[in-house]
């Protein structure tokens, strides 16, 4: 079983990306689950159009710690298994309890036993590396694979850079390591030169380019995912390609994160600010 996290600014499309992999995925008949660890619980709605799937807090909350796992996890599109972690109410707690609590369920409850025949456990983690809960993933190993969706966009870059500075703390002590960075196209000016160069210098590689088209919001409006939506559109490919990228990727690398002036040089060196 290989255990992926998807890490990445917030905004920047992240549950969107992850979602519409594991669509591809399910189409070359993996065995995958999804565990959202954003408080927002949006990470699998697309898998169940749009279904509001109750968290794990919530139904620990609700019904106590007598569970089952079919309490806190629901089949979606081709099989894929899908597990919201959830958060504490607004402005009470820390939000990353929710990732260490679900993950620790899971475990228990036989989630990762041989005899599900996992291929692939998502875990789509919010925003940047904030705390230890939302480090989680990676600081214990529930992940070994990352990888990081960005933009041609600064506050994008900065914040893969600064992720990739947590996977090279932990990855001294750890398997986790950097399998590559996914460029979720915003149309900056020579976008895919940019990342293509900013993921050399952290020694890895972009995995792939995702264009930017219309049709990922209208499927979304539509609570599905492009291939579930539209499977004939171009858009569709691009997302099978990059599970395809992913499935036979074999590059995985401790990353080395750039210093602040390296990175606003790179910028400037691709005229985003002249």
């Amino acid at each position: 079983m290989r255990k992926v996290a998807i890490y990445g600014k917030g905004g920047i499309g992240k549950s969107t990306t992850t979602q519409n992999t594991v669509a591809g995925l399910s189409e070359m008949d993996k065995k995958v689950m999804i565990v959202g660890c954003d408080p927002k619980a949006d990470a699998t709605r697309l898998m169940l159009g749009g279904m509001a799937q109750k968290t794990v807090l919530d139904t620990l909350r609700e019904e106590g710690e007598d569970v089952d796992l079919d309490d806190v996890m629901k089949v979606g599109f081709n099989s894929v298994r899908c597990v919201e972690s959830g958060g504490p109410e607004p402005g009470v707690g820390c939000a990353g309890r929710g990732i260490i609590t679900s993950i620790n369920l899971l475990e228990s409850l036989g989630a990762y036993d041989p005899e599900q025949e996992l291929d692939y456990v998502f875990y789509d983690v919010l925003g940047d590396v904030v705390c230890g809960g939302f480090a989680m993933p990676i600081r214990e190993g529930k992940a070994e694979e990352i990888y990081i969706v960005l933009s041609g966009e600064m506050m994008a870059m900065y914040a893969a850079n600064n992720i990739s500075k947590g996977i090279r703390k932990f990855a001294e002590s750890g398997k986790v390591r950097l399998g590559g960075v996914i460029c979720n196209s915003r149309n900056v000016d020579r976008e895919q030169d940019l990342i293509e160069a900013f993921a050399k210098k952290l020694g890895t590689q972009m995995i792939y380019f995702v264009p930017r088209d219309n049709m990922v919001q209208k499927a979304e409006i539509h609570r599905k995912t492009v291939i579930d939506y539209e499977p004939t559109h171009i858009q569709a490919d691009h997302y099978r390609n990059l599970a395809k990228a992913i499935d036979g990727n074999d590059m995985f690398v401790i990353p080395s994160p750039m210093e602040q002036e390296e990175l606003e040089a790179l910028l400037m060196e691709y005229g985003l600010y002249d």
